[in-house]
């Protein structure tokens, strides 16, 4: 990254500087306070401290540098600020930030470290401690692993209570009156008397003080926004029609441009003939991009009809030519040679698999991430600066591409954090940023929109990888006494680092992410991971190793508790080793009512997955109707230690579940000499209506961190919805997408 943050010991600590007309307040856990990135560009009557709050003549703005990608993270990050602040939230604009250092997010070190999330011992917490110095020391700003939460719960409550401390001091020292006197409400400091200071009247003042350090955060029971229905900050717009994303930016004299790739994935670009294009009504120029050619027009329309009419020449992907080739490879990658990582390996699995065991085979296909806006971006190459304006969650790494793209420094690309509609992954990559400002650097001083059509954007997408798993497994006595679980895929992290210039120093922890880390005591438990040759290019994709990893664990787990005659949930409970766990499970197995009869031709089935820290476990009942498969309720009960927002918490694991659900019911995208042959809505389907069941949610707040819940919903929903069609028809499913073996209704 371009600036480093040193690091010295873990200790918070206020930054302050007095400018006239307003007050920023924020905190760091730096040894010295790095530079504040909202003195870069104040506009005139402006003023910063530090960098979560901001105050001016003209009002409060909250800082809230995690990506909104639809999963309402500014309105929780703004609750949480000012929940210690004594604001409303609609007393506050929110405002994402520049990308700075001074943003990293604390959450990721959880993630980094090979130890289980339940493990709080001396070496996990120092290794998860240097994991987080690490992230500080390169100033790892980014949005994912449902990180949002963990990372703001407490920098961003300390932060508002040293806003609302300094802010009362200086109130004390206009007035007189001692600051215990003092408090505060609706973003003003309230006298004895019960006369009202605005935060506004105070700004100028508060920022000749030294920040008030030493603050308590207040106790639960005081809360007015952290764990109370709350309503997002973006409601109105978004009900009206008014909230502004990428795709929605316009600009005094911007044009626009599409793009026409190679189809063939990875395959150069060997000629191309663009002369129809150019006669062409509006057109501008074409341009040679990575990976193919742009077109510039004076609308988004005849851009793309123009990009339809260039005839290129080309060259062949260097992926297998049939999806069958695809899958060998990951066949292939069970050896000893492809070993990527054995993070779980416990008693002597080879000598108690011996005679009987059960075994299976599993397959994931690839999938697209699919939001409904198209990737897109704004560019703008000035004199001494370019002005990036997209949805993007690592507004840093944007910064350095267009820095090696430009040739400007990364402290001159200046980019501009645009809300999202829909990533589930997609915005952690580059590529429409990188052509944007390919061809906004052929028009300098122009603005240009590169919008991807939907067929560019679905056959280009950095998908999901395939994935294939092979299980192995015994019973003793009419229990589990082993599981071998081998999972071959191309590394994820590979892939993406790849395309930023870096490597995967050691293993790729999402190739088993969401298998090896479950908290069952299984005499005899081993976990592989298998790297498997690169294929095509891959991205993370909503829950990354855990959406598949999830459905091979837990389908096999479901397997060996049937050829044993056991009950799932009495099973998984007789070996579980955390309590968090088990109070997941026995919540999900009450709501449920688990055990009791069913009618024919109905079936229940339930798993569960630990993934980003969170105990998530999912019951499904289906019926088996004439014309196919019926889901007809969901039952999800999971833990993330402390509920922000109930209404948010309730969609986002309504969203997971049905994420999860359709696309294991029917999603996949399949290539052919490397071209993707799904190329829009039509071939890539979705989860119907009509189909989506009535799902209940249960939040626990029992487990000691404070975790996130975005992603943890999806994986349990294809092992769920695929026990359960077992337990209805007797057909067990291990290939998804399932509608390739049953039909739904």
């Amino acid at each position: 990254m371009s600036r480093l943050g040193k690091i010295a010991r873990r200790t918070f600590l206020i930054g302050s500087a007095a400018i006239a007309g307003g007050v920023a307040f924020g905190y760091y856990m730096y040894k010295r306070p790095p530079h504040n990135p909202l003195l870069d560009d104040l506009a005139e009557g402006e003023a910063a401290l530090t960098p979560y709050v901001k105050i001016d003549a003209n009002g409060i703005t909250l800082i809230t540098p995690r990506a909104d990608m639809g999963q309402g993270a500014y309105s929780v990050q703004a609750a949480l600020l000012a929940e210690e602040l004594d604001v409303d939230l609609d007393q506050v604009r929110v405002d994402p930030g520049p990308p700075d250092p001074a943003y990293y997010n604390t959450a990721l070190s959880q993630e980094a470290v090979p130890f289980y999330p339940t493990d709080t011992s001396w070496m996990a917490e120092t290794s998860r401690g240097v994991a987080d110095a690490l992230m500080k020391f390169i100033g790892m700003q980014i949005t994912g692993g449902s990180t949002t939460v963990p990372d703001g719960y407490q920098k961003l409550r300390v932060a508002g209570a040293v806003a609302r401390e300094t802010l009362k001091q200086a109130a004390s020292n206009k007035t007189g009156v001692h600051i215990t006197r003092l408090k505060t409400e609706r973003a003003s400091v309230i006298l004895p008397d019960g006369e009202a200071i605005p935060y506004t009247e105070l700004a100028q003042l508060a920022a000749t003080l030294e920040p008030v350090e030493q603050v308590t955060l207040r106790d639960p029971s005081e809360w007015r926004l952290i764990g109370k229905p709350m309503q997002r900050v973006d409601i109105v717009e978004k009900s009206t029609g008014t909230a502004r994303y990428g795709i929605d930016i316009e600009l005094d004299g911007m044009l626009h441009a599409a793009v026409k790739l190679n189809p063939h994935i990875g395959g150069n670009v060997n000629s191309y003939d663009a002369s129809a294009a150019l006669a062409m009504n509006g057109v501008r120029s074409v341009v040679p991009v990575q990976g193919g050619v742009a077109v510039v027009a004076n609308n988004t329309w005849r851009a793309f009809q123009a990009a339809d009419a260039i005839v290129a020449d080309w060259g062949p992907s260097p992926m297998p030519e049939t999806m069958e080739g695809h899958w060998a490879a990951l066949s292939d990658a069970f050896s000893p040679d492809h070993q990527d990582s054995r993070n779980r390996d416990d008693g002597d699995v080879d000598a108690a698999i011996s005679v009987g065991p059960v075994t299976a085979e599993y397959r994931a296909p690839y999938l697209a991430h699919a939001p409904l806006e198209p990737i897109n971006a704004s560019v703008l190459v000035g004199s001494g600066r370019v002005d990036v304006w997209t949805g993007t969650q690592v507004p840093r790494f944007v910064q350095e591409a267009l820095s090696k793209v430009t040739n400007f420094g990364a402290s001159d690309i200046h980019v501009h954090v645009q809300m999202i509609g829909g990533s589930f992954g997609h915005r952690l990559e580059m590529d429409v940023v990188i052509q944007a400002a390919e061809i906004a650097m052929t028009m300098q001083g122009t603005p240009v929109k590169l919008t991807y059509s939907r067929e560019q954007d679905m056959t280009h997408d950095f998908t999901r990888p395939a994935v294939m798993a092979r299980a192995r497994g015994q019973i003793d006595d009419g229990k589990i006494s082993a599981l071998d679980l081998g999972i071959a895929s191309p590394s994820v992290m590979a892939s993406q680092m790849g395309r930023i210039g870096m490597s995967l120093p050691g293993p790729d922890a999402q190739i088993v992410a969401g298998a090896w880390e479950q908290p069952f005591d299984i005499p005899n438990y081993r976990v592989t991971g298998y790297r498997a040759q690169p294929l095509a290019p891959i991205s993370s994709w909503r829950s990354v190793g855990a959406s598949t990893n999830a459905f091979f664990h837990e389908s096999f787990f479901d397997e060996l508790c049937h050829s044993a005659g056991l009950d799932p949930v009495m099973e998984r409970l007789r070996l579980c080793n955390d309590d968090t766990t088990r109070k997941v499970l026995e919540t999900v197995a009450e709501m449920s009512n688990w055990g009791s009869p069913m009618a024919a031709n109905r079936g229940r089935g339930i798993a569960f997955c630990m993934s980003f820290g969170t105990p998530v476990a999912e019951v499904f009942e289906v019926s088996n109707t004439p014309d196919g498969i019926k889901i007809d309720q969901v039952f999800v009960a999971a833990d993330v230690g402390r509920i922000i927002d109930p209404v948010n918490f309730d969609a986002l694991v309504k969203g997971g579940v049905i994420w999860g659900l359709g696309h294991a019911m029917m999603g996949e995208i399949t290539y052919a000499k490397g071209a993707s042959e799904q190329e829009n809505f039509d071939t890539f389907t979705s989860l119907r209506l009509y189909q989506t069941p009535k799902i209940e949610v249960r939040g626990l707040e029992n487990g000691a961190k404070v975790r996130g819940i975005g992603e943890p919903p999806v994986p349990p929903a294809a092992p769920a919805l695929a026990n359960a069609i077992f337990a209805a028809t007797g057909q067990r499913l291990r290939d998804m997408p399932f509608r390739n073996a049953v039909n739904f209704v």
